[in-house]
């Protein structure tokens, strides 16, 4: 083997090593984003938006492949992944207002895209296999998405690759292996990249990862070969934080992160801040900033839901109205606090199912319990705005974990992965939010994710509504009452880490028709059904009537 290829393996380790470490910002809360899933929605807009650039913008046809074994071939149309990739295609952002109308937007721009249902040899539920066509190139990749609005691009014509859209990429197409050779030597000799490598498969390509594009930079260097090289690629981040070379974080479980912290004596927030500066080289103070963000789009996510809310398209109207009326008339069993609770939590669904705005915390169908919980609590008691911004960063560390040794992606651990983790946050981020210990805040975890373990998602007419609205309520309560216990001194008794490492193991167990497939649970009853066949008869009368007035 050459030894730029030994450079390129070797950098290829490390880049799936990075993986491993993620990014609040990233991987847990976030990204901001319109549609009723983040696996589904955000992903496909990002492996979209991946597929655009590698065609210089220009798609004309788009074979896509779906396996029957997995969650795409059932849920494709109904929980958004359409919808996704289609805006993706056209160079759309994941909260773009123009997203309910992709099918309109795609057939104005002219491209022809064909579906396919059939075995692909996929060993991830949520495989993405994809062909592009214009008048010039073909081109094929296959990605993944992995949870959370997160993906991984794992072949491009014919080529393993690892790219998680946190990369500057560089692909640069040559006639020949020798002249990929002669490339990576004048590339090592001239610069410092992240990672570099020559892909032999369908098409010969070197690809470099940097914190910005190469190829002008390299372009009086490879005069030489430039009669060879054929094109060149320039895929853009997708990610808001980038990676790096060499990069490292200090802390990836809950035992490092108390090993860290032993003559320290930071809070769980404190300790978030140290994460994440690190792992994104930001400034601790701008990471807090970043995350007060994040509370304002909540918080003005909550207010829409709670003004009420419409979209024909879903199964469930603004519940939240009638909520908010009888909680002020008393008409409720009082408990304020836990009926707050539940109607913010009720009013981000909503707005979710309406194609409002929200951000994905963990995930968009669990995008209610943890804002619900922690911005519940915090206007009850009129907690200051920095209380409840630590809050959300103690919450975001829990959610760093979780990523990283287990999944918020329900098509691989069910509901427990999304309403599941978002408890577990969420009962951490009410702990900081008491002051109360960073013991007590890891207890409260502990207890919460041991409360979730096994929850299956059965989605209800494959809109991410049913039973999603009472499994988030669902988990801010049990959030509240972790906290409590935690904080009266419970004993959580199972350390998070492992509990952690259980949620793995049980997904792994759980069956495959009560893993966000439709095929299992509430969503294969009678009544289901019916409602599927009343939303696909009014899909398709709305359908009649667009057709009529065009």
């Amino acid at each position: 083997m050459e030894p730029d290829l030994i450079t390129g393996c070797l950098n290829f380790k490390i880049a799936k090593a990075m993986a491993n470490y993620p990014s609040i910002f990233n991987d847990v809360i976030g990204p901001v984003m319109r549609g009723p899933s983040s696996s589904h929605c955000a992903a496909s807009l990002r492996i979209g938006r991946i597929c655009r650039d590698l065609m210089d913008g220009d798609i004309r046809e788009v074979y896509i492949e779906f396996d029957p074994n997995g969650s795409l071939a059932t849920t494709h149309k109904g929980q958004g992944s359409d919808m996704g990739l289609f805006g993706g295609f056209l160079g759309w952002e994941a909260h773009d207002e123009r997203l309910p109308t992709y099918q309109e937007a795609i057939d104005e721009a002219g491209i022809k895209i064909k579906i396919d249902i059939h075995p692909i040899g996929a060993s991830h539920p949520n495989t993405y296999k994809i062909t592009l066509i214009n008048e010039r190139e073909t081109h094929w990749l296959t990605a993944i998405s992995t949870g959370g609005g997160m993906i991984e691009v794992i072949e491009i014509d014919g080529s393993k690759v690892s790219m998680n859209g946190d990369y500057y990429e560089t692909l640069i197409y040559v006639g020949s292996e020798d002249s990929a050779n002669q490339l990576v030597k004048a590339i090592n000799e001239s610069m410092s990249c992240d990672g570099v490598w020559i892909h032999t498969g369908l098409n010969a390509y070197v690809e470099i990862k940097h914190n910005s594009f190469v190829f002008n930079k390299l372009y009086p260097l490879v005069e030489a070969i430039i009669e060879d090289i054929i094109y060149v690629k320039e895929l853009h981040p997708v990610l808001p934080v980038l990676a790096r070379k060499d990069l490292h974080v200090p802390f990836i479980t809950s035992e490092e992160m108390q090993e860290y912290n032993r003559n320290r004596g930071l809070e769980l927030w404190e300790l978030a801040l140290a994460y994440e500066s690190q792992r994104g080289d930001i400034d601790k103070g701008e990471v807090f900033e970043k995350m007060r963000e994040i509370v304002h789009i909540m918080r003005n996510s909550i207010a829409q839901g709670l003004k009420g809310t419409s979209y024909a398209d879903r199964i469930l109207g603004p519940q939240s109205l009638e909520l908010s009326r009888r909680m002020f008339t008393g008409q409720l069993v009082r408990d304020d606090v836990l009926n707050r609770i539940i109607l913010y939590v009720s009013a981000m669904m909503e707005v979710k199912s309406s194609m409002g705005i929200i951000v994905a915390a963990p995930t968009a169908g669990s995008c209610g319990a943890l804002p619900g919980a922690i911005l519940g609590i915090s206007d009850a008691f009129d907690f200051p705005e920095d209380a409840t911004v630590k809050a959300m960063l103690a919450a975001g560390l829990i959610g760093v974990f979780i990523a990283a040794h287990a999944t918020f992606a329900a098509e691989v651990g069910g509901c427990m992965a999304e309403c599941g983790s978002g408890s577990g946050m969420a009962a951490a981020g009410i702990v900081t939010l008491q002051n109360g210990s960073l013991e007590k805040a890891l207890g409260a975890a502990s207890m919460a994710l041991q409360s979730s373990l096994g929850m299956i998602c059965d989605t209800i007419a494959d809109r991410v509504e049913a039973p999603c609205l009472n499994r988030n309520v669902m988990a801010a309560t049990n959030a509240l009452s972790s906290a409590n216990m935690a904080l009266s001194d419970y004993q959580h008794l199972i350390p998070l880490d492992e509990v952690i490492e259980t949620m793995k193991r049980v997904g792994d167990a759980l069956p495959n028709t009560l893993r966000c497939t439709g095929l299992g649970g509430l969503a294969i009853t009678k009544s289901a059904k019916e409602i599927e066949a009343r939303l696909e008869a009014n899909e398709s009368e709305r359908r009649q009537h667009a057709y009529k007035v065009c």
